[in-house]
């Protein structure tokens, strides 16, 4: 009961995340992506064939209201077939705007649309290459030595070897742990070049308090010698006119 659940609610976040994504298509915006960082596209081998899909069904759609006299099948078709064009169009949308990552700070951030989001930090990263392999099977696959596949049209194009594993959560929610990770990108060579450069160190930038601390001196200053006369008291003034 607790694993149906478990499967029930993430089925639910992908299905938030993914009408999510299609308002950030709409306005062109992408997820997760900050100043400093490089986006890796990936898209590229399934854009036509999700959009083949979703004009299949639409094409299924229309045939079937007309061959199908009862209303109440119709209606119930309908709506199979609107809501099968608006998660193959959602999971493109949620794939546009979630990109792969590659952080300032040199980490790695995989992803697969709303369904899949693996972070590798900086240090953890051994060495990084473009390898191109053609996996057979599911879009996240996982081999029993921890090596993650994460395939766009049954090929990955960028292999990402790590120190240690790393944890993450699969599609349906179990956790499992990566020891070698190959994705796709339409970029490999600007993908592995981004995390091979060196990571961006940020300071805090000195505030004007500590700017001035730092001119002051930090013993007393001593009073320097002039030229001129030092000022003469009135009383010795009189004196002195008087003598």
């Amino acid at each position: 009961m607790t694993g149906l659940v478990r499967v029930a609610r993430r089925l639910l976040a992908h299905e938030l995340r993914g009408l999510q994504s299609l308002g950030l298509w709409l306005a062109r915006r992408r997820h997760g992506v900050g100043h400093g960082d490089r986006a890796a596209a990936y898209t590229g081998p399934q854009t036509s064939t999700l959009f083949a899909f979703a004009f299949l069904a639409v094409i299924e759609t229309v045939a079937l209201a007309l061959v199908v006299p009862w209303p109440l099948a119709h209606a119930a078709l309908l709506f199979v077939d609107a809501y099968t064009v608006v998660q193959l169009i959602a999971l493109h949308a949620a794939c546009v705007t979630r990109p792969h990552v590659a952080g300032a700070d040199g980490s790695l951030r995989v992803r697969y649309g709303q369904l899949l989001d693996l972070r590798i930090p900086a240090p953890l990263i051994r060495g990084v290459r473009v390898e191109r392999r053609y996996p057979e099977g599911r879009v996240v696959r996982i081999g029993a030595d921890g090596t993650v596949d994460v395939s766009v049209g049954n090929q990955t194009t960028v292999t990402v070897e790590l120190t240690e594993p790393v944890a993450f959560v699969r599609p349906l929610g179990r956790t499992a742990y990566a020891r070698v990770v190959r994705l796709h990108a339409d970029d490999p060579q600007g993908l592995v070049a981004a995390l091979r450069r060196p990571p961006v160190v940020t300071r805090e930038a000195p505030s004007l308090d500590r700017e001035l601390e730092s001119l002051a001196p930090s013993e007393p200053l001593e009073p320097l010698e002039s030229d001129c006369p030092a000022a003469v008291p009135p009383d010795a003034y009189g004196l002195l006119t008087r003598e």
